[in-house]
């Protein structure tokens, strides 16, 4: 580091160690941030990344090394310390107070004071928060309680909630994971703008084309260890994607057009009022089908009809040329569907159970004698599953949340897999999982649909849908507006579609 630049850094790390049971999660890294820089932090999950930022942000202490804030040592013992220093952090796992209201979980800890003590005024804080999710071109209901939202609308209030802290330096862990690319340009308008006031930015993606769109820097871990740090001008994309898992990775389009089978899932006029209206689609058997559109589209809740989370009110869905009607996920099961939900922590995974009781956990009726669970029943079809899935555990009883995020994810597709579905319903499977699992992920979809199976693919990320999709349908306000053919046409053709009228 260049004296001129040690001495005007905002946050900086110095030769930081960190160990957890043994394990070594960081050896001698050393990062600094500058005042009106966006500096990208990259690099596979494991390699360091969330504990290096959670060093910066007070949630951990380091074992060898420092943290300096503005060129002093500093001991941050917890997130309210990091605040006090001016370093806001936003997390890549959404942790909201569901029963608080959306304006009161973005002012949380900053609420305007009235004129008795120990009163809110509330009047002010509808009004700030209303212009803190203008900065983002939001419109959400600012007295909705944040469990009614979605998990993109939550994803949008810590963005809008970390923009409104006035820090010296905010730390955006993955904060584009579940929004749409409008809600991403809002972000980067934001994002330019602190820059303007001076804000230093550490900024955490697996997703390549926003790195060179807004980082000025890049620092690169890889097994605990800094690899490189250089201008973001400096990288080329493959040679941060090497980087980054130490070999390189092949792009563009990830399978050959299949031939369509039989129509295995049908839908005829779908609607819920509010919600989606008069959706029709279908999928047939080895056909992998790309759902694209906004954050409220209406993807993930015609999703949710399908698989009987939450069931369609008018519309027909038909399986194998059958109406059928499914009222809850064990019905769509027993008709051979599977899903894999947007929200693996949420409503994926229950992260104190095994990765062997996860995986296992709606399917134990395949594992009993009785009321019986013959453990070593359960422990073959877990250790099939994971040899299956690629999933990186030490131990099939390890605790799940021990896992990467991207091994977190396999486990859940691996649990849907266990059902051996004819149609799987994939909505945002490689949300906030690194390049390297992203990768197997991809060759696990595109594996389903060579043997025969029926994938509808929900997903944000247009590239991912034009490399694996045969068809694209886009929805556009709970409507579909659109079906087009991913080799044909231009991801801009597809926002056309998709963007408000």
């Amino acid at each position: 580091m260049l004296d001129n630049e040690k001495h005007a850094a905002v946050l900086e790390a110095c030769g930081v160690g960190k160990s957890f049971g043994g394990v070594r999660a960081l050896r001698d890294v050393s990062f600094h941030v500058l005042p009106g820089e966006v500096h990208a932090l990259m690099g596979e999950n494991g390699a360091g990344k969330s504990t290096l930022v959670k060093l910066l942000a007070g949630l951990h202490r380091p074992d060898a090394g420092s943290v300096r804030v503005r060129g002093r040592r500093v001991a941050l013992r917890s997130p309210h310390d990091a605040l006090r220093h001016g370093i806001v952090m936003m997390h890549q796992e959404l942790m909201p107070v569901p029963e608080l209201s959306v304006a009161e979980n973005l002012l949380l800890g900053r609420e305007p004071r009235g004129r008795l003590p120990g009163v809110i005024d509330r009047r002010a804080l509808r009004r700030e928060a209303r212009r803190l999710l203008g900065l983002l071109d939001l419109d959400l209901p600012v007295d909705a309680p944040m469990r009614t939202l979605s998990v993109a609308g939550v994803q949008t209030v810590e963005i809008a909630r970390a923009i409104g802290a006035d820090a010296a330096a905010v730390i955006m862990d993955e904060p584009t994971a579940a929004i749409s690319e409008r809600e991403v340009q809002a972000l980067f308008r934001s994002i330019r703008a602190l820059k303007a006031r001076g804000t230093a930015i550490v900024y955490i993606t697996h997703k390549m084309d926003e790195v060179f769109r807004i980082a000025d820097r890049i620092t690169v871990l890889r097994d605990g260890e800094r690899v490189r740090t250089d201008r973001a001008d400096r990288f080329s994309e493959a040679g941060l994607i090497a980087a980054m898992v130490g070999r390189e990775l092949s792009a563009g389009r990830l399978r050959a057009r299949a031939a369509p089978g039989e129509r295995l899932l049908e839908l005829r006029g779908l609607s819920r009022p509010g919600v989606f209206h008069d959706v029709s689609l279908t999928v047939r058997r080895g056909e992998i089908v790309g759902l694209a559109g906004l954050m409220g589209a209406g993807r993930s809740e015609v999703a949710a009809a399908v698989f009987g989370l939450a069931p369609a009110v008018a519309g027909e869905i038909r399986v194998d040329g059958r109406a059928v009607r499914v009222r809850s996920p064990a019905e769509a099961m027993r008709l051979g569907i599977g899903m894999v939900t947007e929200d693996r922590r949420g409503s994926g995974l229950v992260p104190l159970l095994s990765v062997r009781e996860n995986i296992t956990l709606a399917y134990l009726a395949a594992c009993c004698r009785g009321p019986i669970i013959r453990r070593a029943r359960e422990a073959e079809l877990a250790a099939r599953a994971i040899t299956a899935g690629g999933i990186k555990a030490s131990d099939p009883d390890q605790a799940v949340e021990l896992l990467s995020g991207g091994n977190q994810q396999k486990v859940v597709i691996a649990r849907a897999l266990l059902g051996r579905p004819r149609l799987m319903i994939l909505d945002e499977p490689t949300r906030g999982i690194d390049i390297g699992a992203k990768r197997d992920v991809h060759t696990l979809i595109a594996g389903l649909a060579d043997q025969g199976c029926a994938v509808l693919l929900i997903s944000s990320e247009l590239p991912e849908l034009m490399a694996l999709a045969d068809r694209l349908v886009v929805m556009r306000q709970g409507h579909v507006t659109a079906e087009l053919d991913p080799c044909s046409v231009t991801q801009e053709e597809v926002l056309s579609y998709a963007l408000p009228v």
